[in-house]
């Protein structure tokens, strides 16, 4: 099983976007990410595990499936922006963020950005499916970068925009200067994928709970 960390090892840069009917064929700059790269091996891309299909001199071209481009923020991208880069966690290393698997569970829109001295807080909407796996102080991936959860919100009863459920993260200087979510503004739509352990509890619970038609 390859697994990622969430903590991002280089900026890189889409170079070329090639769109097919049912896929898209990817090729990011990334110098550091293919140092010691083989075809063969994933690269996690904002959030997204990709298979290296071909490398270049300082980067490499991966082939998206239409599912990916379809369940991810990937289909947003275009030719020149910036995205974060983490190669596939190796055993013995250290896990400094969580474990992430680069399979992105849904995505999620910016809806406000507080901007302080040195730090910010950002805002985003969840759907409910998803907002029941994010907990306050627990991790999340945003774009591949694992983030710890400052705040949980449930939908209200105005019906007014941003009023459904969010969740917040507050990111400090280094994940400002050394990933994408500096660059982020409202309305901005990001990858997001949950903790794994919270998706394995929230499966087991529906074998149990009252009205389940799961039998184990």
């Amino acid at each position: 099983m390859t697994v990622f960390t969430g903590i991002v090892e280089e900026l890189g840069q889409i170079t070329g976007i090639v769109r097919r009917d049912s896929d898209a064929r990817l090729t990011v700059r990334g110098p550091g990410s293919v140092s010691d790269a083989q075809v063969g091996d994933s690269i996690c891309v904002d959030g997204v595990c990709l298979t290296v299909a071909e490398l270049h001199g300082d980067g490499f071209t991966a082939d998206v499936m239409g599912e990916t481009l379809r369940a991810s923020a990937l289909g947003d991208r275009s030719e020149g922006n910036a995205v974060n880069l983490e190669r596939a966690m190796r055993v013995g290393d250290r896990l400094g963020g969580h474990i992430v698997q680069g399979h992105v569970d849904t995505t999620s829109e910016v809806l406000e950005i507080e901007r302080f001295d040195a730090w910010r807080r950002i805002r985003f909407a969840v759907d409910p499916a998803h907002a029941r796996l994010l907990v306050d102080k627990g991790s999340v991936a945003v774009d591949g970068v694992s983030l710890t959860v400052s705040a949980v919100g449930a939908a209200g009863p105005s019906g007014a925009p941003g009023d459904g459920d969010w969740f917040e993260v507050s990111l400090i200087p280094e994940t400002l200067n050394a990933t994408t979510l500096g660059a982020l503004e409202v309305g901005d739509r990001v990858n997001v994928e949950t903790d794994i352990l919270a998706r394995h509890v929230a499966r087991l619970a529906s074998f149990t709970s009252p009205g389940s038609s799961e039998r184990g």
